[in-house]
């Protein structure tokens, strides 16, 4: 019994219009027309990867996490269940317009939507970007990861680690309290940033080529406060990104070059040396916290810290061996 990906996400909100504009224009998604009120894109061969509800709020909905069977449904009802939380078995409906086979969904200890998901649709029809790009990087590693504020990390992780199994990639106290979680190759799926708020922080999505990161980066970085993070790299997964703001006010990391691991041999452990090897000036923070991670960047800088060289990188080491298409 496992979960083993990000499925699919879903955002409350009323202002259609402008993220239709943004996930295709900038993100490179694909709008498809469902005819339902609500907006549904597509990033890959599944017929749903995002969903923008059309209900007010502009917050996080929903997250689908697919597990490997439908019996894991039922494993895991029970053992959310025993842990006192309520559970409530999709009906066919709900599971049509996820676009999956069947689902259960319960919510976590702060409140946040999870839906548990077996078999997601896919689609026959080819994925037609919104704009030029060479694509994602999804298949067995899922849609991207997914971020939330909390106002106590200690007190979800138990939740999040054992009883959903989620792994720990690694954990943080400085400059702030994060836990990063991993459910297959990609170095995190999920995480938890300690902020005191709760609601949604941001979800990523990777691209195929770093082109297509600095294309993105350029085609937000000229309009007034669209950018979040500038371009950096992250110190745990390697990611080449940025963050953007989205119609709802939280944020969208676009990477690429992301860290892989394996999940079998991995053993957590606790950073120190902040969340950026370089980059990631944090633009909508406020002066103060901008400046408490922006010296611990320049601390990491000083002590020469760097990620391993592209010939050491487990990802790009797996593409040089993939057999040439006939």
């Amino acid at each position: 019994m496992t979960i083993n990906a990000l499925s699919y996400l879903g955002v409350n909100s009323d202002n259609l219009p402008d993220w239709a504009d943004y996930a295709t224009k900038n993100l490179g998604l694909q709008l498809v027309d469902r005819g339902t009120g609500a907006l549904s894109f597509r990033m890959d061969d599944q017929k749903q990867r995002l969903a923008v509800t059309g209900e007010p709020g502009d917050h996080l909905a929903f997250m689908g996490w697919e597990v490997d069977s439908e019996a894991d449904l039922e494993t895991y009802a029970a053992r959310l269940e025993k842990a006192g939380i309520a559970v409530q078995r999709g009906v066919s409906n709900l599971a049509d317009k996820r676009f999956v086979t069947s689902l259960i969904h319960f919510n976590d200890p702060q409140g946040n939507r999870i839906e548990l998901v077996y078999k997601p649709m896919q689609d026959d029809r080819e994925f037609v970007p919104g704009r030029p790009i060479s694509g994602f990087k999804t298949g067995a590693c899922g849609m991207g990861h997914a971020v939330l504020h909390t106002k106590n990390v200690d007190a979800l992780v138990p939740f999040y680690r054992d009883i959903l199994g989620f792994g720990v990639s690694d954990y943080s106290t400085v400059p702030i309290s994060v836990y990063f979680f991993h459910v297959n190759e990609r170095h995190h799926s999920f995480a938890l940033i300690g902020t005191g708020r709760t609601g949604f922080h941001h979800f990523m999505v990777e691209y195929d080529h770093l082109d297509d990161v600095g294309q993105g980066y350029d085609l937000l970085r000229y309009k007034d406060g669209a950018i979040a993070y500038t371009l950096g790299r992250h110190t745990n997964d390697y990611m080449t990104s940025f963050y953007s703001h989205t119609p709802s006010g939280f944020f969208i990391e676009t990477g690429w070059g992301g860290r892989i691991i394996d999940p079998d041999t991995w053993v957590a452990e606790e950073t120190d040396v902040g969340p950026s090897f370089w980059g990631h000036e944090r633009l909508h923070m406020t002066d103060e916290m901008r400046l408490r991670f922006r010296e611990k960047r320049l601390e990491t800088a000083a002590l020469g810290k760097q990620a391993p060289p592209m010939i050491d990188c487990p990802w790009l080491y797996s593409q040089t061996r993939r057999p040439a298409k006939d």
